[in-house]
């Protein structure tokens, strides 16, 4: 977290937190009471101070003051940074540097959710496309498009799919999963409301 952050902790420790107000929806972007946040100096201070709660709930810490966070989907956003025909490269919405991926899923829309030493998350909707080159079958080879729209297809009715993600020197087993399973799959709250008896902020 930023220092001027540390340090209004410290100095303002019981400071009520705020719910309601802020969201991050499916393609990264942060919203109050719905409407996008344009301004880049303030997305990243945001994104420099995001971080998950001991119940799952995740929020941002706004100095001494805790902003929790409503999800639309998961708690981070991945978009693919690296250019065609070279070895994927992924980044949060935050920006973090994903180093590895322990799992894939595949969801009954086609969403394509990944748990990375950066946390869980679903691929932008706009690079699932540029993850294509790098969905093989078990020997290895890549898997034409038709292919992949069937297997979402068997994912969304549960189905084992015989797709894998290669990242780096991992090929990652890609597994069905159901879009309302993901939050307890990934021990994260979406909807964050205040512990009974809490003082919040209005």
């Amino acid at each position: 977290m930023d220092d001027i952050v540390v340090r209004g902790m410290a100095k303002w420790p019981n400071v009520p937190a705020v719910y309601g107000w802020l969201s991050l929806d499916r393609r990264g972007n942060w919203l109050i009471k719905g409407q996008r946040i344009s301004n880049p100096l303030v997305t990243e201070f945001i994104g420099r101070n995001y971080a998950r709660d001991a119940r799952g709930c995740w929020y941002f810490q706004n100095g001494p003051q805790r902003v929790f966070v409503s999800l639309d989907y998961t708690p981070f956003i991945y978009r693919v940074l690296s250019p065609d025909d070279v070895a994927l490269a992924l980044e949060s919405h935050n920006g973090g540097a994903v180093r590895s991926v322990a799992g894939a899923w595949l969801d009954e829309g086609g969403a394509l959710l990944l748990e990375t030493d950066v946390g869980a998350g679903v691929v932008h909707d706009r690079d699932l496309e540029r993850m294509l080159p790098h969905l093989v079958d078990i020997n290895g080879n890549v898997l034409p498009e038709a292919a992949l729209d069937a297997l979402a297809e068997e994912a969304g009715l549960g189905g084992a799919v015989p797709v894998w993600l290669r990242y780096r020197e991992s090929n990652v087993k890609v597994e069905p999963i159901a879009s309302e399973e993901a939050a307890g799959r990934f021990r994260y709250i979406a909807q964050p409301e205040p512990p009974a008896g809490e003082e919040v902020c209005s």
